[in-house]
Parts: structure tokens; sequence; C-alpha cells
């Protein structure tokens, strides 16, 4: 199998660092190879589009050539990553005068490149029964709320894979690993995303609103795929008990940490010493609830 071309972005080399160690951790446990951008340069993320969109494609569309160079497929783990390189690969390819615009601020840009989310890899090349076979259920007795946010799902004419309204594959992934996924209401609820610094209380009363619903559905956890969601739902947790009076104590991982823990691997190689709430008590508890029941 030849490797696969792996945009990690700016969060997952910063804030997110845990992330793309669980990535990287994850793949190489189910011996799916893959190989970093070489030269990759960030892709505009959340502000680039709103100051300029010659700016923002131009940003994504130096890393789809440098990617166009080795592979045919460029596959990305954060949600603002995927969301601007689709966005970008979608402009592109239906506007030659900006293929034109891009290629005179010095970017090679050539059609050709699939854009994928490590979700697509794991289950449409991996395969659901290859995760069943590998994971054996071992998050059997834990339950998880999928939390996909703005960008995981939508639009949906980038994204023909999911659902935009109800989107499944990660509690597909997390599913065939043994976990019950809870149904829930704000799965695609947005968390405020940048305006964390410019109005942390518009974060905190709708942050609060997802982790009471994660509550409310009888999750352990909350599961993410993008960078800025783990963030805000994470680290505003005592903002919102000083505005709410309402303690969380929801821990929230990304999606990869549970699969690795599922996989076997050690949490400090998943990087889940690096999260400020420590999730391993709580799936300690379920994983040991279920065990004893089923033990009983």
């Amino acid at each position: 199998m030849s490797a696969y071309q792996y945009f990690p972005g700016c969060s997952l080399y910063g804030t997110a660092r845990e992330y793309d160690i669980s990535v990287r951790a994850v793949f190489q446990a189910l011996d799916i190879p893959l190989e970093e951008l070489e030269g990759w340069i960030c892709c505009g993320a959340t502000p680039a589009h709103a100051t300029s969109h010659l700016l923002a494609t131009s940003l994504a569309a130096e890393n789809l050539a440098k990617a166009a160079r080795k592979s045919d497929r460029l596959i990305t783990a954060c949600a603002a990553c995927y969301s601007r390189l689709l966005h970008a690969k979608h402009d592109l390819d239906s506007d030659p005068s900006l293929v034109e615009k891009v290629r005179r601020v010095g970017v090679d840009y050539r059609n050709g490149v699939e854009v994928l989310h490590i979700m697509d890899v794991l289950l449409d090349d991996f395969g659901v029964e290859a995760l069943q076979s590998r994971t054996q259920e071992r998050l059997k007795g834990l339950k998880v709320a999928c939390y996909y946010g703005c960008l995981l799902s939508r639009p949906a004419k980038l994204i023909p894979r999911e659902d935009p309204e109800h989107p499944h594959r990660m509690d597909d992934v997390l599913r065939a690993c043994g976990a019950e996924t809870v149904e829930w209401p704000y799965a695609i609820e947005c968390c405020g995303a940048g305006l964390a610094m410019a109005h942390p209380e518009i974060i905190a009363q709708l942050s609060h609103k997802i982790l009471t619903s994660a509550k409310n559905a009888g999750a352990d956890v909350i599961a993410v795929g993008c960078p800025l969601c783990q963030t805000n739902l994470e680290i505003r947790q005592p903002d919102i008990q000083k505005v709410f009076g309402v303690k969380h104590d929801m821990p929230v991982v990304y999606f990869t940490q549970l699969l690795g823990i599922a996989l076997g691997l050690q949490p400090k190689e998943l990087g889940i010493d690096r999260l400020i709430l420590n999730p391993m008590p709580k799936l300690s508890a379920a994983l040991a609830r279920q065990a004893a029941s089923v033990g009983g």
C-alpha cells in the first residue's frame, strides 16, 4: 500500500498536538502508511476566507499543488483544514479564471487531487469489518456523543459521503470499536468557533448547551474531530460554571484517541495526557461496568 499524503495543518502542530499524535499512532497501529506533505503551509483556516477569497484559495491551492506531485489523494484530520481544502478545490475546478489568478501569485495548481478526511480512509479504505476485527469491541460499555460541529458534514455538495443533517461517519468508526453512540440533538450545532477571544460569553452559552445535551443523552464522553471545537468545549467548562452555576465534568476527546484505546494503545501514546480533563477515569469506569455486567 502506498503512503497517504497527510496534511496535519497548523493546529495539529500546536494547540491540538494531541490530535496529530493520536492520528499517527492509530494509523501506525493499523498499518496504514502516512507521509507528511512535504513543505505544507497554512491552509488559511478560519480567518483567511473572511479576508480575501483569493488569499484563502491560494493558500489551500499551494498544498493541493504540492500533494499532486506525489499522489492523487490528500488526507487531513482537522475539520477546518478539510473544509478549506475542499472549498478551494471546488472553486478552482469550477472556475478557470480563478486558476489563472492563483497561478499569477505563484501557485501552479492542477486538478486531480482528491481531498479526504481520515474518517474516509478508516471507513472506506480500511473498512468497518477490519476495524471491528482489530478493536474487538474494546469500547463496549462506553457511551459517546459524537460531535461534528459545523464543518465535518457541511456543505453537502462538498461532502457527499456524509449526511449533512444526521451525520454518522464518526459514529460508524466508534461503533465498530464497540462503543454506544448516543442520539442527541446538538451533534451539528455550532460551538462558537473563532469567537472565543472576542465574545467568550457566546462560547460559554453555546458550549453549555452542547455539554448539557450530551450529558442528558447519557454520554460518558464527547468525541470530536475539530481542534477548535475540542478547545471550546473543554476549556470553557470553568467559565460555564461561573456564568450558569453548572459544573460540567464532561471529557472532550478526539475520536482517534478513543479508537487508539480500542486498539490497545496506551493513553500517553495518544496524547491523552495533554488534555485538560483526563477522560481515563470515566473511560475506565464505563468499561469496567460493562465487563462486570458480562462477567456477572
